[in-house]
């Protein structure tokens, strides 16, 4: 049977595994505990030997049903959900890193991941920031102790374009851990397994879930990795499938040890809304072309930063590998504009912190998200203080696009 697209089989992943009575979503568990008729079947469990539900710290039914559906998105091997992002990505590096370890991560990072990698050095993880949008500057950062190289697809707020499929050359090559973060893109409009990804991280409070009414994040094997080749792997861990283990000790070191847990109810939003991530992303990536377009030709707009325009350095490279170029994009005001007055000024424009939601919501960006890091790295990274990053939604292109001219023209 032909293969099906990514929203028929994104639509239809609940109701495939038989969910109980024949419901279309998987319902919300919310048991903590689980009992068993035969106490050897509880230990078997435990022990791996048996598939079940022990304790929800690590397992529960309705974020299992998540995990599957974003894995099938990803088309990988096999995915664990957790609380938050920072969540995610801590339990992750912590359970694969050890003491004098090194990664070389992409410069352009997400203020709190940026944060959470000095925090790191701090624990004797050595970190390399580099310029991921050439290979060359990932190649020339590797050491001996080299484990994992960490990258974003588009950076947020200034659109860099990681240089996503040299560095997963690279990565083959040098047999490391190549780890992705994919919420700029989605799934729909890019799966980071293309460009040999070895974990790939998708933020679910984002585009996935969309709405703004929970939080949650999953790190997905693609399943190209091989983890027999990766030492920091623990012993008890290398019983099964070499395939499993990376993601076995990701769940059982990080998950379950560091305790950043899914809850059901959560899961349960983030799958139903990740149900319309095709529609609602190609949507989105319109306005946002439509809208970066306008904004590049408006007098009172310094620069604009968005990989679907021509003159983006990394335009090519978009095209190549995205469907569409994203939902997101930032602009320099001109010396005279205030970014606050700009922003007070929007009606369809909402001043918001998170990005991803339905609605288009912005930022002034220097003075908020990225403020802790400090004028010098800000700089580093091509933040002005004028700067306003928009997560653009799904309103009508041409109430967007008034609201902008209303805005910037007073």
């Amino acid at each position: 049977m032909k293969k099906k697209g990514f929203n028929t089989t994104n639509l239809h992943s609940d109701r495939k595994d038989s969910p109980e009575h024949g419901v279309l979503h998987k319902p919300v568990h919310t048991s903590v505990a689980y009992g068993y008729e035969d106490a050897r079947h509880l230990a078997e469990v435990f022990q791996g030997k048996r598939e079940g539900y022990n304790y929800g710290r690590q397992l529960n039914p309705t974020v299992t049903a998540l995990q599957k559906r974003i894995s099938k998105m990803e088309n990988s091997l096999a995915s664990v959900a957790f609380s938050t992002g920072m969540g995610a990505i801590s339990s992750t590096l912590l359970s694969l890193l050890r003491s004098g370890d090194h990664i070389v991560s992409s410069s352009f990072l997400f203020g709190n991941t940026n944060s959470l990698f000095n925090t790191l050095q701090r624990l004797g993880i050595e970190v390399s920031f580099v310029d991921a949008t050439d290979v060359c500057n990932v190649e020339d950062a590797i050491k001996e102790n080299t484990k994992l190289i960490f990258v974003e697809t588009i950076a947020n707020p200034v659109t860099q374009v990681a240089d996503l499929q040299k560095i997963g050359q690279l990565c083959k090559l040098k047999g490391l851990v190549y780890m992705v973060d994919n919420t700029m893109t989605s799934p729909h409009l890019f799966q980071p397994r293309n460009v040999n990804a070895s974990l790939i991280v998708n933020s679910l409070t984002k585009y996935i879930g969309v709405h703004g009414n929970a939080l949650g994040v999953v790190v997905t094997d693609s399943g190209l990795y091989d983890w027999s080749t990766f030492k920091n792997i623990l012993e008890i861990y290398r019983s099964e499938d070499p395939k499993f283990w990376g993601i076995t000790q990701i769940k059982k070191k990080g998950l379950r040890d560091l305790g950043a847990t899914l809850g059901p109810e959560a899961a349960h939003h983030l799958a139903v809304g990740s149900e319309t991530l095709q529609l609602r992303m190609d949507k989105a990536s319109a306005n946002a072309l439509a809208l970066a377009k306008f904004c590049d030709n408006h007098p009172k707009v310094q620069n604009t930063y968005y990989p679907g325009l021509a003159k983006h350095p990394e335009h090519g490279r978009a095209s190549q590998l995205f469907k569409a170029y994203g939902a997101i994009f930032s602009i320099d005001l001109i010396d005279s504009l205030d970014c606050f007055d700009v922003l007070n000024r929007m009606e369809c424009v909402i001043s918001s912190s998170n990005l991803g939601d339905t609605r288009t919501l912005g930022i002034p960006v220097a003075h908020t998200i990225y403020f802790e890091m400090g004028a010098k790295r800000r700089n580093s990274m091509g933040i002005s203080d004028s700067m306003i990053r928009f997560s653009i939604g799904i309103e009508e292109t041409e109430d967007l696009i008034a609201d902008f001219e209303q805005s910037l023209s007073q």
